[in-house]
Order: structure tokens, then sequence, then C-alpha cells
């Protein structure tokens, strides 16, 4: 048995069992995709996929146990190239990170530019996406890190720590009736249209939860995943926007905006870094979420991806 047999079989199980999209992917052929699997059957004695004619149907039971054999081994061959280029290499490398929209424009500079100063030779690689799509990338191996509020914790191939607490913010144009309005509750945004996240990006959740508790049925007139094209139909009149505090803060470009607080009407969010679990992470890794975030440090995340912490308090 080889690498290659175990790369084929975890890439079939990928792409649905169609060995044809499977050899398109890995750049080779649809037979010798069917014959490598066919060779590593017969040396394990079992049957890893049921077929109907030439077409894989399903995994087998004793499928599912070699692909979760298959599954560590590929794991570990990914730490191995990453030793490898972490003591060949030392500080050199792409680092690359999986997250949204709102992480990528309003939370990532900065953590992005101080690691490029500490590790010029690094380069920085940003995937972005839903945070479905986040986690999916980090269990792929797409990206070594991924940042996202929604979804992250629900993966049990990740390990994942809370980063910082954030809250959402009204953004009003300048004039709108709410803006002089003490204390705007949850009845008032419900007779609003309202412009705010997709229901699965920034915390949209806990808007939605929010609303439902209170029995009220809010009017979205637009959904977005970028929080600056909540902004720009909030200037336009549009609606009342609720976006993320980390798009309002003071740069010169909200000026013409009214952003206030919502945190008491939708509760608090917690941005998640996650890795996959078992990975070998290199020093820059280490040493980038420690400039997102002063609660993380390598002691801590060395701990939770051995499996000795499972949470700590923001």
């Amino acid at each position: 048995m080889n690498l290659h047999q175990f790369r084929f079989v975890q890439e079939a199980v990928r792409r649905n069992l169609n060995l044809t999209e499977t050899a398109r992917s890995l750049h080779t052929s649809q037979p010798g995709v069917s014959k490598a699997i066919i060779e590593l059957e017969e040396e394990l004695g079992v049957e890893i996929f049921a077929r109907h004619g030439k077409r894989l149907k399903r995994v087998t039971e004793p499928g599912e146990h070699v692909l979760k054999s298959i599954e560590l081994i590929m794991r570990e061959v990914g730490n191995l190239r990453r030793i490898g280029e972490q003591f060949s290499a030392q500080d050199n490398g792409t680092l690359s990170i999986a997250t949204t929209h709102t992480q990528a424009r309003y939370v990532l500079p900065q953590p992005v530019a101080r690691l490029r100063e500490t590790f010029p030779k690094v380069n920085v690689s940003l995937h972005q996406g839903s945070p479905d799509q986040v986690a999916k990338m980090v269990i792929d191996e797409v990206a070594e890190v991924g940042i996202a509020t929604e979804s992250l914790a629900q993966y049990s191939e990740l390990v994942t720590l809370p980063c910082y607490e954030w809250q959402h913010m009204l953004v009003l144009p300048v004039g709108h009736h709410l803006c002089g309005k003490d204390g705007i509750t949850l009845e008032d945004l419900a007779e609003e249209p309202l412009i705010t996240y997709h229901p699965s990006f920034t915390g949209r959740t806990k808007i939605d939860l929010a609303f439902a508790a209170r029995r009220l049925q809010p009017r979205v007139a637009l959904e977005a995943i970028d929080s600056d094209v909540i902004k720009t139909y909030v200037r336009l009149g549009l609606g009342v926007g609720i976006v993320a505090e980390m798009a309002m803060r003071d740069d010169g470009t909200n000026s013409d905006l009214v952003a206030i607080p919502a945190g008491h009407l939708f509760g608090p969010n917690v941005a998640r870094i996650a890795f996959k679990r078992s990975a070998y992470l290199r020093n820059f890794v280490y040493k980038f979420a420690e400039l997102l975030s002063d609660k993380l440090d390598r002691s801590l995340i060395s701990k939770a991806m051995a499996g000795h912490l499972n949470e700590f308090d923001l």
C-alpha cells in the first residue's frame, strides 16, 4: 500500500464517489484511480466501497474504519511536511488563513502587518468565505488557521479557541428619527426596514433569536455578507443597518453615519480561531494567534491542541 492509494480513496469520498471528478482533481486518469483503489482493497482483504457495476455507490462498514485510519495517516504526513519546512526553512513559508469578509477587512490587517514585520520572509494567503466554508478549508488543509464568529465550534475535527468578544451596532444616516431616541428597543427596530448580514454570517443568528424571543417579525429589506455594502445602502436611506462593531471603528470613513451600540438588544458575540485537530503548527502560526488576541499564547494553544484544554473564559 502507498500514499497515492490513500489519497485516491480520500479524494473519492470528498468528490461524492465520482471517480471522474476524483481523477480530474488529482490530475490523473480515472482508470488509474479505480485500479489503485481496487489494489488497496485486495491488499487489505476488505471492500472499502460498495459498487454497482464500475460505479462506487457507498462506503462500506469496514471502509469507514479504513477511512479513519487514512485520515490519521494523511494528517501525520502533512505534519511531517510542516516539520521539515519548519526546520529546513526556519521562518520562511506561507501562512494560509481562512476567514470571513468582516474579519479580513476590519480585524486582520494589523495582526498580518505585525506578523510580516516579525517574519518578513513569511507570505500570507487569505481565503474568504462563509463560516462553514472557513471550517471546511481548515479541515481540508487549504488553510492552517480559520477565524470566524459562527459555526467553527460545531466541528469535532477542529480545535477552536475564543479570541475576542464583540457586539452589533445600529447604523443610521445622520438625521434619522431614531438618532435622538434614548433606549432604542427591538419593538422600535421591528417597525423599520433593516439591512444586515446574510443568516450564516457575522452573528446574524443572535439577531434573529433576539427578535424571535420577543415574538417580533423584523422587516429585513436587504441582506449582505459585506459590512461596507450594508453601510452603503444605509447611506441611500433603505433602512437601519445592523453591523459588527469592528466595521464602525473611527477611521474617518463613517463620519456621515451614526453608530449606536446594540449589545443590550442582541447579546455578545465571540470570534474564534480554529486549527485542524492534531495539526503541527509552525512558529509563525503561534505568533499570528498571539497577535490576533492577547488572550492567546503558545502555551495555551499547545495545551488545546494536545487535548488538555477545552475552553477558557475571555
